[in-house]
This record gives structure tokens, C-alpha cells and sequence, in this order.
């Protein structure tokens, strides 16, 4: 009975399994980033993400080929990387998956925008689209890194390649305005990028989570 209610819960809110699944790997990766098994098992974490992702697109307007498409390449190029390390393949993989994660948001927002009222699996749905967007920004960062080498700089080692984690750091630390973030684009293609993501982000919670704010307030006179 509690694996069917788990299975219910699941098929109800799936943007919510997305979330936990995302944030739970950006909680777990540092421990294991600077080790092989960890480039391992982040590459097989990246594909159960693009899984769970495609078949939350399913929920939404977006269409199902069109993500199977961009996320069937970037998993075959992750499983690659992961069994055999080809670190020449990573440029590749990062872009296949800031395109897939842009699209999953966007299909995301389009189902948020869509209803006239704000249920639970759109709430879990918000912070799941946030997380996709900074996500995205994060495999852009890695694809620009990749192709200009010295674009990042930090407060430790400035001039290393930054790791995925510092990457991601930056992305959150952009799309949420917070400005807290140690590592600092330097190039003028990053930085274009670093200003995009504080756009989007802006435009993300005026836009989309202002609204679902609305509408939850009206639900509740």
C-alpha cells in the first residue's frame, strides 16, 4: 500500500520528483566531484534527470518528440562519457543538454500559464522550472568554458577551469539576484551570458511566479 500511494503520488506530481531529484544531486555531487566514480555517477545522475524530464514534458503542452529528440543524443554522448571518459565529447553533451533544459522549462511555464487556477503540481512545478532554468544556464557555462578556456575566474585558484559545482553556484546565484556568488565571468561572451540569466530570471518571477502567487491568494477568498 505505501509503494501504490508513492506510485500515485508520482504520477500526480511529477514535477515535484524533478525538483527533489535535482536538488538532491546538486546537494550530493560535491562529495564525490573530484573522483572517478563520481564522474561516473553523475554522468548515469544526468541521464535518470533527462529521463524524468521527458516524461514530466509529457504533462505539459510541450511535445514529446521534440524533447525525446534533443535528450535521446545527450544521453547516448553522457553514457559515452561516463563508460569511457572522452572529455573531447563534452562540449557536445552541454549543449544538447542547455537546449533540452531550456525546452523543459519553457513547456513547464506553458502549463503553469495555461490554467486559471493554481494547483499543487504547479507550485512544485515553479520551483522545478527554476531549478531547469539554472540548470540550463549551468551546461551553457560549461559548453562557453569548454570553448573558451580562462572565461571564469574565482576567489580560490582563479585561474583553473571551474568545476560544475562552482558553475552551478553561479547560475543560481545569477538567476535568483542574490549576487553572492565567488566566481566571475571575465570574457565578454560570459558575461553576456551572466547578464541573460539575470534577465531571465527577473522576467521569471515577475512574470510566472507573481502569477501563480495571484492566483493561489484569489483561490483562498
Amino acid at each position: 500500500m505505501r509503494y501504490l500511494r508513492l506510485y500515485i503520488t508520482t504520477r500526480r506530481h511529477p514535477s515535484a520528483i524533478l525538483l527533489m531529484v535535482q536538488l538532491l544531486g546538486m546537494v550530493l555531487y560535491p562529495f564525490i566531484e573530484n573522483t572517478e566514480a563520481g564522474r561516473i555517477g553523475f554522468g548515469a545522475f544526468g541521464i535518470v534527470v533527462l529521463g524524468i524530464t521527458t516524461r514530466m514534458v509529457r504533462r505539459t503542452p510541450g511535445l514529446l518528440w521534440v524533447s525525446i529528440c534533443i535528450g535521446l543524443p545527450a544521453i547516448v554522448l553522457l553514457a559515452l562519457q561516463a563508460l569511457f571518459g572522452m572529455p573531447e565529447l563534452l562540449p557536445w553533451s552541454a549543449a544538447l543538454e542547455a537546449v533540452f533544459y531550456f525546452y523543459a522549462a519553457f513547456c513547464l511555464i506553458a502549463y503553469m500559464l495555461e490554467d486559471h487556477r493554481a494547483t499543487t503540481d504547479e507550485l512544485f512545478a515553479a520551483g522545478a522550472t527554476f531549478t531547469l532554468l539554472a540548470w540550463a544556464f549551468t551546461y551553457l557555462f560549461v559548453l562557453t568554458q569548454a570553448l573558451q578556456p580562462g572565461c571564469f575566474a574565482a576567489a580560490v585558484n582563479a585561474s583553473d577551469p571551474r568545476s560544475w559545482t562552482e558553475l552551478m553556484f553561479l547560475s543560481f546565484a545569477l538567476l535568483s539576484s542574490t549576487g553572492i556568488g565567488d566566481v566571475i565571468p571575465i570574457t565578454p561572451h560570459a558575461r553576456a551570458l551572466a547578464s541573460l540569466e539575470m534577465f531571465t530570471g527577473v522576467i521569471y518571477l515577475a512574470a510566472v511566479v507573481s502569477r501563480l502567487i495571484g492566483l493561489t491568494l484569489l483561490s483562498h477568498k
